[in-house]
């Protein structure tokens, strides 16, 4: 079951008055931050000042002035963002009335709609059980529309061997041709070798993992006797919950595919921002925000807070 219409003009609009509303208040000047473009023209030159980014240092200038001089630049604000989209079985789990499918629409809904509010462009590529879709960026509401439509009219993924995610992001390598901001939105749960394509894509564009997860896969409560069922390829299996040291190999093998999942995005270089399935989805928004800001900051010579290292939004280096 889904908390997601399947009218997109509906779930756009409950979301713009629900998550996208409260998030203007909220966010306020963080736009800069939270979409910054990537075109920079060279405006100026000055002496460097305590704080500044020393990749910014010309040295050509600096040693024939025989002191140290930055570029300074204008920065261009538009962004093109593509929101790489995990459909597959795994997706589609839920273990209440929520699935990670549902917030990976909303989720790809408000950050749409927020960047195309701002004059920016989108775009997407969506894979099921391999590359079948893709979706060119544009700008404004009825992009966004075009999006949220393409996901709601998609059929189940039938069950399969399992997910390739590998396939996605090197068919994202040659779609996407110029500097972007990409969202890979996905549970993660898929056949090995994709973390070397999501660090190929992290050296050109700046990429940001969005990763879904239902509580249930990482801990299981007493439930007694229940059936388990693989939700990529569709085996059953029945398990007794009741048993504590089953739940505690459960809970140990799920914090090793954390731990596997979590290096492979710290060896890309990537920012992870995780989404639950019981989670305030304005809330995971604005912490990302947070992060962003405190990594211009970590860019300029600060620190990253305590609230940031021990939360569920993953800043690496």
């Amino acid at each position: 079951m889904s908390r997601s219409p399947s009218d997109p003009e509906a779930l756009l609009t409950r979301l713009e008055w629900t998550v996208i509303r409260r998030l203007d208040g909220l966010l306020q000047g963080d736009y800069r931050t939270l979409f910054r473009g990537f075109g920079l023209d060279l405006a100026d030159l000055r002496e460097y000042q305590y704080h500044d980014d020393v990749r910014h240092i010309d040295w050509n200038v600096t040693a024939r002035l025989q002191a140290p001089y930055v570029r300074e630049f204008v920065e261009d604000r538009e962004v093109s963002a593509w929101f790489l989209l995990d459909l597959s079985a795994s997706v589609d789990f839920g273990s209440s009335d929520v699935r990670k499918k549902s917030v990976s629409t909303e989720f790809v809904a408000v950050l749409a709609r927020l960047l195309t509010r701002h004059g920016n462009r989108i775009g997407a590529i969506l894979y099921g059980d391999r590359v079948d879709a893709v979706i060119p960026a544009r700008g404004g509401r009825r992009q966004v529309l075009h999006l949220m439509a393409s996901l709601s009219k998609r059929p189940p993924v039938p069950k399969s061997a399992g997910t390739r995610l590998e396939d996605l992001l090197r068919a994202a390598i040659g779609i996407v041709p110029r500097r972007s901001l990409l969202f890979v939105v996905s549970d993660f749960v898929s056949e090995p070798g994709w973390d070397k394509p999501l660090a190929h894509l992290a050296r050109r564009h700046e990429v940001v993992a969005v990763r879904l997860y239902d509580p249930l896969e990482r801990a299981l409560p007493d439930l007694g006797m229940v059936v388990i069922e693989d939700s990529e390829t569709g085996e059953q299996m029945f398990v007794d919950t009741h048993d504590r040291g089953f739940r505690k190999r459960f809970a140990a093998a799920a914090a090793r595919r954390e731990a596997l999942v979590r290096d492979a995005f710290a060896t890309a270089g990537v920012d992870a921002l995780e989404l639950a399935t019981d989670e305030d989805l304005a809330g995971a928004i604005l912490r990302f925000a947070d992060l962003r800001k405190r990594r211009t900051q970590l860019a300029a010579g600060g620190g990253l807070p305590k609230h940031l290292e021990a939360g569920r939004v993953v800043p690496v280096a």
